[in-house]
């Protein structure tokens, strides 16, 4: 089986555990690449992940949400991955350093893969980027509210004032959106998660939304915003813009490793 490496580069921990587990997957038997930065800080040639002629069985990915968020968003083809946690919570990473040898060395074609929902996002025709967590408005000025107006299959759901709006995910219902008071939504439910930053009305609350809508975002206020992708990928957005989200057509695909999504979120919930 073909792996590929990605890994933080910034902190030492991760990339000498990269290292330690690639060593151990080629000693079983695994053909092990590794990402260009992370092979750049081994002195091992690199694979691109965003390259047309990548091709692997699984990416294994060593750090924490980000770094998988990251790893998902550069592949131009979704594959099976897997996260090693090396940050603090670490929803998307279902591996422990202590286990991940033990699991990633017995693993054997055809890999048992969950698949999880992405939203994608356009602007008069032109695609801004997807997102596997969330698509967030904020305002660009602190303490400057924005008005939107919300359409769902091209009916109006409501208008509202507030700091900002999260378009989510389930898998981005435990990010973002959890802490902004919105529901845990279990990734077997593809839906939607809107919720609004701080509104100006309490009767503005989160809605959950059939993921086979078309969701469209109207920011009618004159102030500056801007768009924000999984927290990594920014827009400006211009005043009195119309946005279109829907559901992707290519969603992330995470390897199942047997842990249930319960007994995770509350694992990792006692760690908040």
């Amino acid at each position: 089986m073909k792996i590929c490496i990605v890994s933080r580069v910034d902190l030492k921990d991760p990339i000498e555990l990269a290292q330690s587990l690639g060593w151990m997957l080629t000693d079983t038997g695994h053909e092990v690449v590794y990402e260009n930065s992370v092979a750049a800080e081994l002195g091992y040639d690199g694979v691109s992940l965003s390259s047309l002629s990548f091709s692997a069985d699984l990416v294994v990915v060593f750090g924490g949400d980000g770094s998988v968020l990251r790893a998902v968003r550069m592949l131009l083809r979704q594959i099976p991955i897997v996260g090693v946690n090396q940050g603090r919570i670490g929803f998307l990473t279902d591996l422990e350093r202590e286990h991940a040898g033990d699991v990633l060395s017995q693993l054997a074609l055809p890999l048992a893969v969950a698949p999880r929902m992405r939203i994608s996002i356009e602007h008069d025709g032109n695609p801004l980027g997807s997102a596997l967590n969330e698509a967030v408005i904020v305002t660009s000025r602190p303490a400057k509210m924005l008005q939107f107006e919300t359409f769902v299959d091209g009916e109006k759901m409501g208008e509202f004032r507030a700091d900002g709006l999260i378009i989510g995910t389930p898998t981005g219902s435990t990010a973002y959106a959890m802490s902004a008071g919105g529901p845990i939504v279990d990734p077997l439910i593809e839906a939607f998660v809107l919720v609004p930053l701080a509104p100006f009305m309490l009767s503005s609350r989160p809605h959950l939304i059939s993921s086979r809508s078309e969701i469209e975002v109207q920011l009618v206020s004159s102030k500056p915003a801007q768009l924000v992708l999984d927290g990594q990928v920014q827009h400006e957005i211009e005043e009195e813009v119309s946005l279109r989200v829907w559901k992707s057509r290519e969603p992330a695909l995470f390897l199942d490793v047997g842990r249930s999504f319960f007994e995770k979120v509350e694992q990792k919930l006692r760690l908040l």
